[in-house]
């Protein structure tokens, strides 16, 4: 008995920017993401522009854990290694379990692009009450970097050997 094809199931993904100068009109890393999630099938429930603030960060993304709608988070920007940037800060404590592979393999594929610059990114991922989460940086580059090469995949559940569809919530 031959298995069946795994078919694609569209997911709920909100979307945060971390800066302290972007707004709606200048956030390009946050519309990149919000085109590449619809046209990869998802829905965009929700972008948000926060500034670089630990505080403020964590309730935008514990809002969005908390809620039923949202399955997926990706937070781009404040992942640098500059005194500033908190926004690992503010994540990892909400994860329940983190993803460490993610930052790993992102550094990896950065590297390609950027060199041992890549040494200064901290991007993070993990889970938190059935939410994936994902934090990358802010650059554009980054951002389809991370989409084309990791996430895009990740959230598809037709992806074999394994993805993440199953483990969120509402699945």
């Amino acid at each position: 008995m031959s298995k069946s094809p795994r078919e694609f199931i569209p997911l709920s993904v909100a979307l945060l920017t971390v800066s302290d100068n972007r707004d709606q009109h200048s956030d390009s890393s946050g519309d990149y993401f919000r085109e590449a999630v619809t046209a990869a099938g998802h829905r965009v429930t929700e972008q948000v522009i926060c500034q670089d603030n630990c505080y403020h960060l964590r309730a935008v993304v514990s809002r969005w854990i908390a809620g039923e709608q949202v399955q997926v988070v990706i937070v781009n920007g404040g992942t640098g290694f500059h005194a500033k940037n908190s926004t690992p800060q503010a994540l990892l404590p909400l994860f329940d379990r983190t993803i460490d592979g993610f930052g790993e393999l992102f550094r990896m594929i950065s590297y390609e692009e950027i060199g041992s610059a890549t040494l200064q990114s901290r991007a993070v991922a993990g889970m938190a009450n059935r939410t994936l989460i994902f934090a990358v940086p802010g650059s554009t580059a980054a951002c389809r970097q991370a989409w084309e090469r990791i996430i895009a995949s990740q959230i598809d559940a037709a992806t074999a050997p394994c993805n993440f569809v199953s483990q969120l919530k509402n699945q």
